[in-house]
This record gives structure tokens, sequence and C-alpha cells, in this order.
């Protein structure tokens, strides 16, 4: 390979990018960026590693979920919260589900970029600019919103060091403390349609944290117990912005991604000499790469050849986003084919992104039980692999939205209007995304019993 700098992506062919009129402006921004703080430490980054070379040998489970698309419209205090504390509260059901540490990233504080099928958009014969998240434009359907804004990478740097300063502040400051997310959960079980379902699992964990304050194992002693460890992912879509926040190792003169712990390729941005593939190949961070149902062994061999040659544990972790109709068709012979190859890469199963629909009503939506086959033939695949099945990625919030249908709530396609907020794809809300939570435990049970 050629010696990789963080411009070297510049000379590959790059997807997904917005054209900008001025060049200069662009240029200007970027050496702006480039002084900034990182917003993300080498320390946090070698962490997150290695917690994920633990769920690579199934010694720990990932959960990564948050905003299809971050708003800056919506920055606040209360959408961080309501997501980080329905996070948290699916991270205790499945701990306890898979008797591993659950590893908890959001798709959060950096998650402004979208890709898009098609560069326009047209409505009533008006072709425009097609919105790629607020990193890029708005979503508002006019000339002056859809015109790709340099100024708006500064504005998602700083919403996202807010964002990350207030997530920190959670996690440590006694937000996250178990006691609580378990009384929170306690709470949902009491009020939901299905709580009887999910009552015996919820009793259980409040049995075992009265066992373990009875032996001594409070907040005081144990501080595992107030704070938890949570780091930020998006997609590394945007390369003017990951490039001018990339940053020197001063200690071992390696590279990290300073936007987020983890950096994830999507669909439309894996191709082999791709620019973002070129650009992911010199960060330290932990890299994901989404396989859809067309992903073939060799191109997922190739990509791991590329990104991860030295064959780290905890650095690549592969998506899957099959749809439910074909996971167990079209997983399988990866799995076989990456195990074959000696690679043990943390396997996540993304149950959205290959579970959308158009409703009867004209929005974009998922099935909750679709999402939930998806999940289950995901395991099914591993097993009969005999791989782990290392993690779930959702698009969820914890704001009571109707986005996707189904679930105890039983939201139909006349009910998505009333709180429709999603200007991309339709994402679990918190009582859906919980539910999930309890629904997969017993998956996770099930699988924990067969190894």
């Amino acid at each position: 390979m050629n010696p990789w700098e963080p411009t070297s992506w510049r000379s590959r062919a790059a997807q997904q990018l917005p054209v900008y009129d001025d060049a200069e402006v662009l240029a200007g921004v970027e050496t702006r960026l480039a002084k900034m703080p990182p917003l993300i430490f080498p320390g946090e980054i070698s962490q997150l590693t290695s917690r994920l070379a633990s769920a690579s040998r199934g010694e720990a489970f990932l959960l990564q979920g948050g905003d299809c698309a971050e708003s800056f419209e919506e920055f606040g205090q209360a959408p961080v919260e309501s997501t980080f504390r329905v996070i948290l509260q699916m991270a205790v059901v499945l701990t306890y589900a898979a008797s591993v540490p659950v590893i908890k990233v959001g798709r959060i504080a950096g998650q402004f970029a979208k890709p898009r099928s098609s560069d326009t958009e047209t409505i009533d014969g008006i072709s425009l600019p097609s919105y790629r998240g607020d990193i890029v434009n708005g979503s508002e359907f006019s000339a002056r919103a859809r015109q790709p804004d340099p100024a708006r990478l500064l504005t998602a740097y700083s919403h996202s060091a807010s964002t990350l300063n207030l997530l920190r502040a959670l996690a440590q400051g006694g937000f996250a403390d178990l006691h609580q997310v378990h009384r929170w959960t306690t709470d949902f079980v009491r009020k939901s349609p299905q709580g009887e379902r999910f009552e015996e699992l919820a009793d259980r964990i409040a049995e075992s944290l009265a066992f373990m304050e009875a032996c001594g194992f409070d907040a005081a002693r144990a501080p595992q117990l107030h704070a938890v460890e949570f780091y930020t992912s998006h997609e590394a879509l945007h390369l003017h912005y990951e490039e001018a926040l990339t940053r020197l190792d001063e200690q071992d003169g390696r590279w990290f991604g300073a936007s987020a712990h983890m950096l994830w390729l999507g669909e439309r941005t894996r191709a082999l000499e791709g620019a973002h593939v070129e650009y992911l190949r010199g960060v330290g961070n932990a890299i994901g790469v989404k396989l859809g149902p067309a992903a073939k062994a060799s191109d997922v061999l190739a990509l791991l050849d590329r990104l991860d040659p030295d064959n780290q544990p905890g650095r690549m972790v592969l998506i899957s986003r099959m749809g439910a109709d074909k996971v167990r068709d079209t997983l399988p012979p990866l799995l076989r084919a990456v195990r074959g190859a000696g690679r043990n890469p943390v396997w996540c199963c993304d149950p959205m992104h290959g579970n959308t629909v158009t409703s009867s009503s004209g929005y974009k939506t998922r099935d909750f039980d679709r999402i939930l086959q998806e999940v289950r033939g995901f395991f099914d695949a591993h097993q009969a692999a005999g791989t782990y099945p290392g993690g779930l990625h959702f698009e969820m919030t914890g704001q009571d939205v109707t986005e996707c249908r189904g679930g105890a709530q039983e939201l139909t396609d006349e009910e998505l209007a009333s709180r429709y907020q999603s200007a991309c794809d339709p994402r679990l809300n918190g009582s859906q995304s919980l539910e999930l939570a309890f629904l997969i435990a017993d998956v996770l049970k099930a699988a924990r019993r067969g190894r």
C-alpha cells in the first residue's frame, strides 16, 4: 500500500460528498476546524478497541444506537438525555440476559451527514439538491436551505462538543446509577401494554441488585454501579470534516479520527478503491462496515485486508443489514468466509435499514416484527456457523415519536403522521426500543445456553 496521510483520500473517487460553490470558503472552514481541540482522545479510542476485542471473543456485547441523523434544530439537553437513558435501560436488560458486559456506543455527537440515493429531489416539477444532513444543508425544500454551506461544518463541531460534554457528565455524574436505571425500567414494565411479559425478567434484575447491595456492593464501594463507559460513533461520510479533525498521537506516531470513538462505512461508500476506504485505513479508530444483501465474501475479505492488515482484535465491526427475508441466506456465506480467513471481527446486526418500506400514508417506516425477525435470523446464522453474534445496531430515539409501525403500542399507518419527526429514516421510539430489548433478551439467553 502507498504511504498514508490525512489528505490521501483526495486522490480517490469520492461518493456522497456535497459540491460547494466556493472552494476557498470551504478551505477556510477546514483550516479553522484543524485548529480546534480534538473531540475524542487516543486513550478513549484504545479503550473502546479493547472492549470490542472482548466482543469479538464472545466476552462482551455491543449495543449501538441513536439518531438516523442528528438535527441542529433539536439540539439540547432533553433529546440527548432521553436517548442516553433508553440506551442505558436497554443495556441493563441485555447485560442480564447475556451475562457479559454491554459496550454502549451512541450514534450521537457527530451523526449529521446522510447518504442519498439521488443528488437531487424533485417536488411539483422543481428540482433542488437533496438534503444530505444538517452538516451540509437544510431539510426545508427551498433553494436557500438546500444550498451546501461550509459554515455548517463549524456548527456540527460546536454541537458535537456540547453533546459530548453533556454525555460525559451524564455517564460519570450519577445519572447512570444502575439502581436509577432499573427504576426507570420498572416504570416502563408497569405502564407497558405487554408489561406482564417482561415483569419476570425485571423482577430478577431487581433481586440481583438487592443481593449485590446486601453484599456491600453499593455505589460508594463499586463505582461501576454509579457510572458507565459510553462511546460515540457516526458514519464517516463528510471527508472534509473528518480530515480536518484528524490528529496525530505524539506518543506513538499514529493518526486517529478525533470526531468520534468509532467511525463506519456505509453501503454506498465501501468501494475498495474509493476515498472513504482510503481515509479510514489510516486512522486508528475502531471501524465499522455496513454489509447489505449484495455483499460478497470476496468484497468483505478485501475490505478487511485493506482496513485491518494486521488483524488487530477489536479494530473491525462488520454490521450486517440484510433484511428480515434475506439474512438467513445471505449472512452465512460471509460468516464462513471470514472465519475461514482467520479473521475475528465483531459481527453486529443492523435490523433497521433492510426493512424500510413506504406506508400507505406515504411515510417511510419500519415494522417492529420484521426488525425482531431479522435479529433472530442473525442469531440463528451465527449459531449454525459457530461464530459469535457480537452486537446490535439500532436507529432509535428516547422521544415519543411515531415513525415505526407495531410494537406493544400497535402503531398503525394512520398514526405515523401524529409525531413523525425524522428528516431521514424512521426510528424506534423509547418504548419500542426497550420492548425490543426485553424480547431480544430471550434470544440472547437462548444463544448463551447454546454455546
